[in-house]
């Protein structure tokens, strides 16, 4: 994944959690945001120590980036947005962890054709 996609900036990140537009189950929260002169969708992933050790933590971001990176074709292009991952998600498999994040993405109406 380019780092043209991803937000690195707490302070960008910060506003997207002030706008307040989450949706989210017991697996993941999405917070998004929308930039008026944006040319590509954005995206940051946030992770709490409570998930568990660095490796863990790392292996589900690696995880979640590889799906984002499989659908980046789909995404709206001005489109910002967190992604809140929960311990919940150390019991999922990587097919679970997929399918219940698309779920969410559909859900959040971050995908152009998300009405599918």
């Amino acid at each position: 994944m380019n780092k043209r996609y991803r937000i690195k900036k707490s302070s960008e990140i910060d506003a997207i959690f002030k706008v307040k537009n989450v949706k989210g189950d017991s697996y993941f929260a999405v917070y998004q945001s929308v930039d008026p002169n944006g040319t590509n969708f954005r995206f940051a992933l946030s992770i709490g120590k409570k998930y568990g050790n660095a490796v863990s933590r790392n292996l589900a971001k690696r995880r979640i980036r590889m799906i984002l990176s499989e659908l980046k074709t789909q995404f709206i292009k001005n489109k910002l947005f967190v992604i809140v991952i929960k311990p919940q998600v150390s019991t999922l498999s990587y097919q679970e962890i997929k399918d219940k994040l698309l779920v969410l993405i559909k859900k959040s109406k971050l995908m152009e054709n998300a009405n599918e």
